[in-house]
Order: structure tokens, then sequence, then C-alpha cells
């Protein structure tokens, strides 16, 4: 049993993961809800979340269809997020929403980042200096980010040795649930997770050490002609650096890699990821959401979502657990253009 999970596992990571695929990735997502299984005689609410097009993806042919009363597209107040909202009535019997669009990918490959940085303001950043309901910036934390950042005077400096750190200290848990939650606290316990968790670690210490940082919400594509990739969601992290802008960070991904191909922190390989990751990520993933402690807009009943990489339900104002899927029932396919 256990050789097949690492060989499916493996599976996953060359076909998700790969540092070294095409620079360029393209093709169609489709998300398929379906909420009919939960009680009848309830008024339902879904927030799918929305991708965007920037400078490094391109976003098309945008289709929205199903049996809803009524849907519209969005963006919460904190971060701009930008959310797919639909409901259905007590009445309804069926609940049933298809979400599609294209999507080209870029590679991000940010290298020759500069050493010398103008001044800043850090007000004009200061939503990403912020702690997090699962993500606090005193106590521990900052005691660890000003030990690891001690004598560096740059953002991109400080947050370079914040890196190495979370990659050498940092571990992939193949148990945990989903991308994690990112509990800072717990992790620095026990410092063991996915893509969230050590995305969460990075950030946090981070932002304790005044480097403004953020999460990044995704979902992978595949590279077969046509795939389930429902299960593909990925967290990775970007800080800013004044003079240049957001550069991105993965040191998740490190750790998968090194889980996967059975790595050691002084292979020569596992050197090979921790500079691509540093600055650069493949093609075969899109941007969904970014944002923590989200308020979603229409407003949801439950709390605010600690992350939004999944689509969230409620039925009659309770939410339905995401990771349950024989209640909320979805799927995610990636067809290559």
């Amino acid at each position: 049993m256990r050789r097949i999970f690492v060989a499916v596992l493996a599976l996953c990571w060359l076909v998700v993961g790969s540092a070294w695929g095409a620079t360029q990735q393209a093709g169609t997502i489709t998300l398929e809800v379906d909420l009919s299984s939960q009680a009848a005689g309830k008024e339902a609410k879904l927030w799918v979340p929305y991708p965007t097009s920037d400078q490094y993806q391109t976003i098309s042919n945008i289709k929205v269809s199903g049996d809803f009363a009524s849907s519209g597209v969005y963006t919460d107040l904190s971060y701009g997020t930008p959310m797919l909202y639909a409901e259905w009535p007590q009445t309804a019997v069926s609940r049933k929403l298809v979400f599609s669009f294209d999507a080209e990918r870029k590679e991000i490959n940010q290298r020759n980042l500069p050493t010398k940085e103008p001044k800043w303001n850090r007000a004009d950043y200061s939503e990403y200096l912020q702690p997090t309901t699962k993500g606090p910036l005193d106590g521990d934390v900052k005691k660890l980010a000003d030990k690891i950042t001690k004598g560096k005077l740059t953002n991109l400096a400080k947050a370079r040795a914040i890196y190495d750190w979370t990659v050498e200290n940092m571990y992939r848990d193949p148990n945990t649930k989903g991308c994690g939650m990112g509990d800072v606290c717990e992790l620095l316990k026990k410092p063991g997770g996915k893509c969230t968790d050590i995305s969460s670690v990075f950030i946090a210490l981070c932002r304790a050490a005044g480097v403004p940082s953020r999460e990044v919400f995704s979902i992978r594509l595949g590279k077969k002609a046509e795939e389930d990739v429902t299960t593909y969601q990925h967290c990775w992290a970007e800080f800013f650096v004044p003079g240049f802008g957001w550069v991105t960070a993965d040191p998740a991904d490190v750790r998968k890699a090194m889980l996967v191909e059975k790595l050691e922190l002084n292979d020569p390989k596992t050197k090979e990821y921790r500079e691509f990751f540093w600055g650069g990520i493949d093609a075969y993933r899109v941007v969904l959401a970014k944002g923590r402690d989200l308020k979603l807009n229409p407003p949801q009943a439950g709390a605010p979502l600690n992350t939004f990489g999944y689509p969230y339900a409620e039925i009659d104002g309770k939410p339905v657990d995401f990771y349950a899927p024989k209640s909320f029932v979805y799927r995610y396919t990636f067809k290559k253009k």
C-alpha cells in the first residue's frame, strides 16, 4: 500500500509540479458543482473563486450555466478578490452550476532582483503587514523572525533568509487534510504540513520582520490531454521588494519535490528546486484568489474564510464542508489546448 501511495504521489508531482516543463500552458478549466444532495426546503448559496487576467495569465471564454435563481460576479472589500456567486431558493429541487474558462499561463522567472532598495511607504502595503486569525505576528513568531533576519537590512535579504529557514525547517506532511489550515503557532511546534501551512509560516515571519507578503491560491494544471484536477489546489507566497514589485516564493514546492524524489537538503537537485522556486514558479497553475480571513460578497453567514482556494457553500446559513465530497459535490477538470 505504501509503495502505491508513493507512486501516486510521484505521478502527481511529475504531472503538476515539475519546474522544468513548458514555459507556457493553455487549456480549459471546468468546475461542476452539485448541491442537490443537501436537505430540501432550504436556501442554498454558493461562492466560487473567479480567476482574472494579469501579466502572467490570460483568462477568456468564461461561461456560467445552471439551474440557480440568480448569480453574479463580485469582489471582496479588503483584497478585491473576485468571486462568482449563485443562489437557489427553498423550493429548488436541483442545485447545479457549471463554470468554465480558458486559461493561458506563463512561467514566472524573476531573476536579478535589486539588492539596493529605494525608500517606500509602509502605509501603502499595510494590509500585507497585518496579523491574521491563524498568523499572529507577535510572541514567538516575532522572536523567530528577528532571529532569522538579524543583520538583514533590505526586504529582499530578509525574505531570502526566511525562505531558506522555511525550506530547511519545514517539511511536507502528506497526511495533512487538503492544503492545510496554515495555523502558524501550531506549525512552529510541529513544522509539518502542506502548501498553505508552509506558505503561511513564511508569510507570517515576513510580516513580523516588516516585509509585506501575501498568499496566492491556485488550481494546478495537468499535462494530459484531459484530466480531473479537483484535488490540485495549491498555495504559494509573494513578498514586496521596493523598486521591483511582488516577488514569488514557493518553499512548499521545494519540500514537495524533496518528499516525492526522496531528496536530502544537501542534494544538488534540492538546490536546483530551491533556486527555481525563489522568484520562479512553473506554468502549470492558474491563480484563483488571494487573501485570508475573507469576508465574501454577498457576505456569508459563517465566519470569515480562512482561505478561499475551494468553492464555499451555505445551506440555510450553515457552511457545507468542502472536504466532504459526498455532500458537497464538485469537480474541476482540465482540457489541454
